[in-house]
């Protein structure tokens, strides 16, 4: 896990329209990194929509957003069609996104314990460092926060 201020690790995946992203190609701008536990779930359907809401605010202070979870590109892709989501959504089934930014940690669901995501968002700065970081995620309010923490130009 990069601390802050440190760059952010040199990862690639693959969107839900099966294009890969590298993180260092989105170099020179904000760029919002926000992990989610599962597609089509109320609370990540929820925050989804609230990045996408602000998602012309986001650009107008030159940040891209990136979803991430462990499902599928097929299932992204069906998520983002429904919401209209307009960021890309990384498909990272093997976990490498999740074990850098440290956010799978062991929860506890109806007295089961698993490991699953931890909702987090990380935000990294247009020289590719980590600016930000926000743990444990409640989406209420969460992507103004996250647009109120890029200044304005």
């Amino acid at each position: 896990m990069p601390d802050l201020g440190k760059k952010a690790p040199a990862l690639s995946g693959t969107t839900g329209d099966g294009s890969t992203l590298k993180l260092a190609d989105l170099k020179g701008q904000w760029v919002v990194l926000y992990f989610y536990p599962k597609d089509a779930t109320p609370g990540c359907t929820n925050e989804a929509k609230d990045f996408r809401d602000l998602y012309p605010k986001f650009r107008k202070r030159h940040a891209e957003i990136v979803g991430v979870s462990r499902d599928s590109a097929k299932s992204h892709a069906n998520f983002a069609a429904r919401q209209e989501l307009p960021f890309p959504l990384l498909s990272d089934p093997d976990e490498t996104w999740c074990r850098a930014f440290d956010v799978i940690h062991e929860k506890v669901l109806y007295g089961k314990r698993h490991m699953g995501v931890v909702r987090s968002t990380f935000l990294i700065a247009p020289d590719g460092k980590l600016a930000a970081e926000w743990r444990g995620v409640k989406v209420p309010g969460h992507a103004q926060a996250v647009l109120d923490a890029i200044p304005a130009k």
